[in-house]
């Protein structure tokens, strides 16, 4: 554990609605389980807002002493197109408008979002759980559960929720005709009653089906998180994370199902965690969540290709609560990319001051901002009071160079930027659409700066003017030299 750390950690449950302190099932050890992906297109970036969020719960975690065991799931088969009971699964509805193996557009896109994680500098869980992996262990945990809590119809089997006590006490949306965006299904007892196995239909092909007690078919989407979770963290465990949108359908479902195979009132996670959309006004000032079903949407890759540095990214939503909407637009993902680059710039320069010495982190004022630090980032998660306290350190001239840096380093655990290797160069990309060759800005900015030192300010304005036409913005004034970069 860090020195000085004391602050409990509490976080909010969504179960609850309220801050409570973090006490672990097992001592010592913290049991995470995120809801990963649907690997049937490329993740959006409001998606991966969410795995941001859990990457800085599990520092977090670690930051406090705690041993992390994270669970991620890769959910390759079951998600229908809504959260429908009827309707086509997003995988083989992918795979049948590609002309392509449904597996090869899983791998293709599991592989896709594991390079987002990468990018993102989002740390490895303990374990990548693929639900095509688990589909036995999903028959027997239904079997189980079917006597006392299921029924069947034409078209599967499905989970009777009136069977389970304070079912959808997560959305807060119970009502007699069931959560809105549930389509009704003939002859379904409840309105809320979700699909446990799909059945194929008759005269329908299917890539990814399994023979069961109830027919030929695949799992529901909600079953294999309530299987994966249970046989990799144990039930009860300790924190559940999602998107805010699974509040409402997914994790009541889970709840139910957990509540059903335990034989207990308990839902599965002592505290379940739900990330806010992030509101796309990039398009539209008045935004709209951002959402694949909407047609074109932000991917990672498009902001590199724009000359964005992903990390930018990270830290946009880092300024942010990770319970409040984070608005994007590319002015506000510009200036994250500022502030990271003056972050990464003072960082440069104390680690070039602390000239590789060490030092215990004694200073008052040091030792004041860890313990700020701690505090904030000890109430729920609050990174956005977080990143003031390391440019507050990085600003403290007079107090020793080798101790700034090491509760810099510290503070970086948390954030996740990886200080100790990221260069400022490393946040100049090329927009994918600009030509212009890095060695000629540099030749240029040569030639720039070398007029404006013969007080040649007719040349000088000339070049810049010349850069400007190309997409090229200079930044004068800059300490360690002129930068620049290329416009998007």
């Amino acid at each position: 554990m860090n020195d000085n750390i004391s602050h409990p950690l509490k976080l909010f449950n969504s179960l609850t609605r309220k801050l409570e302190p973090f006490a672990p099932v097992h001592e010592g050890e913290a049991r995470v389980y995120t809801c990963g992906p649907t690997v049937y297109n490329y993740p959006h970036i409001g998606n991966m807002r969410a795995y941001v969020f859990a990457d800085l719960l599990g520092r977090t975690l670690s930051w406090k002493g705690f041993a992390l065991k994270h669970v991620i799931n890769i959910t390759d088969v079951g998600h229908l197109t809504d959260d429908a009971d009827e309707g086509e699964d997003k995988l083989e509805k992918a795979a049948a408008e590609r002309a392509q193996s449904i597996w090869d557009i899983a791998k293709h896109y599991t592989e896709a979002y594991w390079n987002d994680i990468k990018s993102l500098n989002i740390r490895q869980p303990a374990h990548w759980s693929i639900a095509t992996d688990y589909v036995p262990q999903m028959i027997e945990y239904a079997k189980g559960i079917t006597e006392k809590h299921c029924y069947e119809l034409d078209n599967g089997l499905y989970f009777d929720v009136s069977t389970v006590a304070d079912y959808g006490s997560l959305a807060r949306t119970a009502t007699e005709d069931g959560e809105g965006r549930i389509e009704t299904v003939e002859g379904k007892r409840n309105a809320a009653d979700f699909a446990i196995w799909r059945k194929t239909a008759e005269g329908e092909t299917r890539q990814m089906e399994w023979d069961s007690p109830w027919g030929k078919g695949a799992p529901g989407w909600h079953l294999e998180c309530s299987v994966m979770s249970e046989a990799l963290l144990g039930l009860p465990f300790d924190i559940h994370t999602g998107g805010i949108d699974h509040r409402e359908i997914h994790h009541p479902n889970e709840i139910a199902q957990n509540q059903a195979h335990s034989g207990c009132d308990h839902s599965g996670a002592q505290i379940w965690m739900h990330n806010n959309f992030l509101i796309d006004r990039s398009q539209n000032k008045n935004g709209a969540k951002m959402s694949k079903s909407a047609g074109e949407f932000l991917r990672l890759q498009l902001l590199i290709d724009k000359g964005i540095h992903p990390l930018a990214y990270r830290l946009m939503c880092l300024q942010a609560h990770y319970r409040s909407e984070l608005e994007f637009t590319w002015d506000n993902l510009q200036a994250s990319l500022t502030r990271l680059k003056r972050i990464v710039m003072a960082f440069g320069q104390l680690t070039i001051k602390a000239e590789g010495t060490a030092e215990p982190v004694d200073h008052p004022r040091l030792i004041q901002i860890q313990d700020q630090f701690d505090a904030a980032i000890s109430d729920d998660l609050n990174s956005a009071k977080c990143l003031p306290l390391l440019e507050d350190l990085l600003a403290q001239k007079k107090i020793s160079a080798s101790q700034r840096l090491m509760l810099a380093k510290k503070m970086d655990e948390i954030f996740g930027f990886d200080l100790m290797n990221l260069t400022r160069s490393d946040l100049r990309l090329r927009p994918k659409a600009r030509t212009i060759a890095e060695a000629e800005i540099e030749q240029k900015l040569n030639l720039r700066q070398q007029a404006k030192a013969d007080k040649d300010f007719t040349t000088a304005d000339a070049i810049r003017d010349e850069l400007t036409a190309q997409g090229v913005e200079l930044m004068d004034g800059d300490p360690l030299r002129w930068e620049w970069s290329i416009s998007i």
